[in-house]
């Protein structure tokens, strides 16, 4: 028996009779315990198995490791040791600066990663806690854990499936499988006795499968599949089997290390052997050049990046994205593909009826979702009459439609405190009672004027379900008269050839055949539309009794309407899909619903344009990889599709390097495409804890509009990087001039080891941070993506740091030389303090230049960044403490200047102010862009 238990997955496939030998199992009495008892062992307990945990030190470990983090643990060990060497305690400032900033990035970054990895902790908690079986013939109820293959089941309304299993009785058993499938329809289950091998999993009638819920009936399983067997575990194994990338910053800010160590040796390089060749000594060269060193590597960088994306992070939780993952703030923006699950994502989630067809007119059902909010809207002859707004009181043939979809039901409704329903049952149903409650037509209500007789419930083959039920005629003689009425709801092919006759013209009428082949037409034509369509009928009946068939009941039917629903998109979806269309990102239907209603949703949503194409899972099977990345950017949307479709998809695009690819989702069968996408984006309100735990990103209002706006935050946030980068550099270059300028030339050098450390420390902290909550530009979502390949300080933003610093560096040199030469008599003293407080003044002006590379300083408003104005008067202050302060000035070997000299210096100081506006306005005219 062991070799053959599990050798064959596609117990679908199988005849019952072939099912039940394989797994040595019997329907009526199901396993013995002890036989249970010994298969739980060999196959072991039914749970998802969860991977090693992760280590929280091996964790913390990994926040040292990024390039430009070791690079700053380096500059901050050479510079203590040579301070430590050299005797000059205090030069161990910077580096304990550097070390305390490398630790607090470390522990942010650690604390925000913690949970990533918690994605099969969710997935075992799905499964259900206990199960019903039948062991040596008799009904217990065990922990779904001990559950084993070859068990036999019973499932009731409400269970969730303890475990995959073949269906060997069905009484009207209907399941939800949209966390599992992504289809958002109630799915009917039988003991069929056997189905194609390649029948995908959404089809397989004869299955159930872990994690599904049973909506409605009951029935009896053998279990085939336990544990990490079951179709729920093969999405455990996928996404323990999805391996972690660096995000695209991360990617870019390894690139920027390499390249400051680059500079910094090239540094080290050239102005240790200049000083040795000027007479300086060895000790005294090399820790000028190491100052030096520190001081093109912005020791800020990776706080301010940490820092700036934690304040992102509190942004978007304002704008309803919770991020997980700090680097994920800034990939969003990064994004030029959103794969977006349909059901509870792009639409509501919701069944919702949105026209009733009657044989005369076509009244337009509107408000969306589970709530009383909508109207009954007229439209004769397809002529719509919006003035005109029918009246269940006022309307007969309107108040019988709904009254028999009221009736005719098995489901309720629960209200809920914000005035919406949350319904209990089949989702289809549930439309049905919404939409006679916004009529005002209330079970309670209903309940007074009709008596519940009989029920004949839904099943597959007759495709329709009837009520029968007791109401006292008005004309009645005797006040205990009633009248019993047959209310039956159905699919419209097979009701309509039931009906004889029809109610029109607030009257019923013979059913002659044009008027059947209207309603023929209107069905198709609705169908077309992708809507569900229902049809409403009913009979008045002279005597009922237990002993009538449903077949006795369910004729001669008087037709009165059809009801057409379908999951609605969300209202604000497509104005959000269109802005993320405008901003060049490309939005990707991919959903496990009916091809029909997908291409609808796709049409109705603007994501479906001329020209793109729709795939289903079985069409996209046949597709080779290279075929698929061949045609992927044409297809817009998909159908049918599994969770191995979904990761095939986001690989697709991912494949040629070009594209940073967003998956939204809020099912099971969603989490390993969450997982492989650059951000994983889960819904927070109908997301699954599966969902949740594999994604990046969770919107707190499963709203799409609300990825739209975490988009432009995301980008808001990566040019803020890109601004204090540019800051820092484009500063850094023209300090580094600054210095090298002297020894050329035959000069002192303009500044001190401690003076360039100090300065480096006061210009790389709060000006940076300043400029890391920098609001988005106006034309932020109208330009398109940036090029994934494209290095985070590109040949256009390297030759204008170039260009600043240089500029920066001559107008600081300038100063040295007009204190050093010609304002005092080669005081050399005075003309280091002069040096010092102009770099920290110029550089402090230069963030405002920082704030746009093409709106002058005067368009964005001078406060309209309150923190730049801020650290601005904070360094200013910080400034005039060490000039006066005489500790400071011990410290720092400068003394007190005058009024002379701070006006030469504020004169300089603004000359790069200037000339960047210049710079913008001949950019602007030449690039022809408005203020």
């Amino acid at each position: 028996m062991a070799s053959t238990l599990r050798s064959e997955n596609a117990w679908h496939a199988l005849t019952l009779d072939e099912m039940l030998a394989r797994l040595n199992a019997n329907v009526h009495n199901g396993l013995s315990a002890s036989e249970a008892s010994l298969r739980l062992i060999q196959y072991g307990r039914n749970e998802l198995r969860p991977p090693a945990p992760i280590s929280p030190l091996k964790l913390l470990f990994e926040q040292f490791t990024d390039f430009i983090v070791l690079v700053l643990i380096a500059a901050a060990i050479v510079s203590g040791a040579i301070a430590i060497y050299s005797n000059r305690l205090e030069d161990l400032i910077n580096p304990i600066a550097i070390l305390a900033i490398v630790v607090l990035n470390a522990f942010l970054g650690f604390f925000q990663e913690y949970r990533a990895e918690r994605s099969l902790a969710a997935l075992k908690q799905l499964a259900a806690p206990n199960a019903r079986v039948i062991r040596d013939g008799e009904p217990r109820r065990i922990p779904a854990a001990d559950l084993a293959p070859g068990d036999l089941v019973e499932l009731h309304s409400g269970d969730i499936v303890p475990a995959d299993a073949r269906v060997v009785q069905s009484v009207h058993l209907r399941l939800d499988e949209s966390t599992l499938t992504g289809e958002s329809n109630p799915v009917e289950k039988s003991a069929l006795p056997k189905l194609d091998a390649e029948t995908p999993v959404d089809a397989r009638e004869n299955m159930l499968h872990a994690g599904t819920i049973v909506l409605y009936g009951r029935g009896r399983a053998v279990v085939t599949d336990t544990g990490m067997q079951t179709q729920l575990g093969r999405i455990a194994r996928l996404v323990s089997e999805i391996k972690e990338e660096e995000t695209p910053l991360q990617q870019r800010l390894d690139k920027v290390g390499q390249l400051l160590v680059y500079i910094s040796l090239a540094i080290v390089a050239i102005i240790f052997p200049l000083g040795l060749l000027r007479g300086n000594s060895p000790l005294d060269m090399l820790l000028i050049a190491v100052s030096l060193a520190v001081a093109a590597v912005p020791e800020g960088l990776a706080a301010v990046v940490t820092i700036a994306l934690a304040l992102g992070l509190r942004r978007m939780i304002r704008r309803n994205a919770l991020i997980r993952r700090l680097p994920a703030v800034e990939t969003l923006g990064a994004a030029t593909v959103i794969c977006s699950d349909k059901t509870g994502t792009l639409t509501e989630s919701e069944m919702t009826v949105r026209e009733m067809a009657f044989a005369d007119r076509l009244i337009t059902v509107t408000g969306e979702g589970y709530t009383r909010r909508g109207e009954f809207r007229e439209d004769h002859n397809g002529a719509p009459q919006n003035s005109n707004i029918a009246s269940p009181k006022d309307d007969d043939a309107l108040r019988l439609a709904l009254t028999i979809g009221a009736l005719c039901n098995a489901s309720r409704l629960v209200e809920q405190p914000d005035e919406r329903f949350r319904v209990i049952g089949d989702p289809t149903e549930g439309a049905l009672l919404v939409t006679a409650e916004k009529a005002r037509l209330s079970p309670e209500e209903l309940a007074g004027e009709f008596r519940f007789v009989a029920e004949y419930p839904f099943d597959p083959v007759r495709k329709r379900m009837s009520s029968v039920y007791a109401r006292h005629e008005e004309d009645a003689s005797d006040v205990a008269d009633e009248q019993l009425y047959t209310f039956v709801k159905g699919a419209p092919d097979l009701i309509l050839p039931l009906c004889t006759r029809v109610f029109r013209n607030h009257r019923v009428q013979d059913l002659d055949e044009k008027s059947f082949a209207a309603l023929v037409e209107t069905n198709v034509g609705l169908a077309l539309q992708a809507r569900r369509v229902l049809a409403l009928a009913y009979r008045r009946l002279d005597n009922w009794n237990k002993t009538l068939a449903p077949q006795a009941v369910e004729r001669e039917l008087t037709f009165v309407a059809l009801a057409a629903m379908m999951d609605p998109p969300r209202a604000e979806v497509k104005q959000a899909v269109a802005e993320a269309q405008r901003a060049g990102i490309k939005v990707v239907m991919v959903t496990g619903d009916h091809p029909g209603t997908a291409a609808a949703v796709a049409r109705e949503l603007g994501i479906s344009r001329d020209g793109d194409e729709l795939l289903t899972g079985s069409q996209l099977n046949q597709l080779t990889n290279a075929e698929l990345e061949a045609r992927v950017e044409r297809v817009s949307t998909y159908a049918r599709v599994s969770p191995e479709d979904k990761l095939r998809i986001v690989r697709a695009w991912k494949a040629g390097g070009k594209n940073v690819v967003a998956m939204t989702g809020d099912g099971i069968n969603d989490a390993p495409a969450l997982k492989e996408a650059a951000i994983g984006i889960a819904m927070g309100v109908h997301g699954t804890d599966v969902a949740k735990e594999a994604s990046d990103m969770i919107l707190t209002d499963d709203n799409f509009a609300s990825i739209v706006a975490a988009i432009e935050e995301g980008r808001a946030i990566y040019d803020n990087i890109r601004k204090f980068i540019h800051y820092l550099l484009s500063g850094n270059i023209g300090e580094v001039l600054t210095i090298f300028l002297g020894p050329i030339l035959g000069l002192p050098l303009p500044l001190l080891p401690i003076q360039i450390l100090w300065m480096n420390l006061t210009t790389d902290s709060l000006p940076a941070l300043a400029l890391g909550v920098e609001k988005s530009e106006p034309n932020i979502m109208s330009r398109p993506p940036r090029d994934p390949d494209e290095p985070i300080i590109n040949r256009a933003l390297t030759w204008l740091m170039i260009s600043q610093g240089l500029f920066i560096g001559l107008v600081q040199f300038a100063g040295f030389l007009l204190e050093y030469l010609v304002f005092t008599d080669h005081d050399i003293v005075r003309a280091r303090s002069v040096t010092l407080y102009l770099c920290i003044l110029t550089q402090n002006l230069h963030a405002f230049n920082i704030r746009s590379q093409w709106l002058s300083i005067f368009r964005l408003g001078l406060f309209s960044n309150p923190f730049l104005i801020f650290s601005f008067v904070a360094v200013v202050a910080i400034t005039l403490l060490t000039a006066y302060v005489p500790i400071f000035r011990t410290i720092l070997q400068t003394e007190p200047i005058g009024l002379r000299e701070w006006a030469m210096i504020i004169g300089l100081a603004i000359l790069p102010v200037f000339a960047m506006e210049i710079v913008k306005e001949i950019r602007r005219r030449a690039m022809n862009i408005e203020q």
